[in-house]
């Protein structure tokens, strides 16, 4: 494409500097003397052998590394046995849960209001004994029965809902055989008693 608009403006400009060229008229023709068939000297604002030569090299490809093999790199890393003393020294410990504020907060504070001088500034300070009680009593049905109760309902209400849906199967398949000619005989669904 570059060269196609190159060689077009190297034609364009040519043409036009030829039709410039001034022609002598035929009495000053005869005064001169013969020339011996040479090219008159164009002055051009660029050079014709220039373009020649730009012309006569081989195109740029396009695409660069269209024509490159791809190179690939695959790696097979055996996992190395981990000792027991390994597996032991990876292992993370913590505390537990951090209390609100952080650990030193909590030690600030059981330093700032100690259990003697300030009892109702204490956990669970606003409960008496007996509300505690009530505290630790639903918590523990919560955390042992709760969660079998729930199970059984859910259980039980599976149960039915499975009943139902074979029942309600049972009555498509008998309405089913009971449209077609002799009750279905034949039909090895037809066939079956109720299960």
């Amino acid at each position: 494409m570059r060269l196609t608009a190159l060689l077009f403006t190297v034609i364009l400009a040519a043409t036009t500097a030829a039709a410039q060229e001034t022609r002598p008229s035929s009495g000053a023709q005869s005064a001169s003397p013969p020339q011996d068939d040479k090219k008159p000297e164009l002055n051009l604002p660029f050079s014709l052998e220039r373009i020649k030569k730009e012309l006569q090299q081989e195109p740029s490809p396009l695409l660069r590394g269209l024509d490159d093999r791809p190179m690939f790199k695959l790696e097979v890393q055996e996992k190395t046995k981990v000792s027991l003393e390994d597996l032991i020294n990876s292992l993370e410990f913590k505390a537990g849960p951090v209390p609100a504020g952080g650990i030193h907060m909590q030690e600030m504070l059981r330093q700032q209001f100690n259990p003697t001088s300030n009892p109702l500034a204490q956990p669970y300070a606003a409960f008496n004994q007996g509300e505690l009680l009530t505290v630790l009593v639903e918590n523990l049905v919560g955390k042992y029965f709760a969660g079998k109760a729930s199970n059984a309902i859910t259980g039980a209400m599976r149960d039915r809902a499975v009943a139902a849906a074979r029942a309600e199967v049972q009555q498509a398949i008998n309405d089913f055989c009971a449209a077609q000619p002799d009750h279905g005989a034949g039909i090895e669904i037809c066939d079956r008693p109720d299960q």
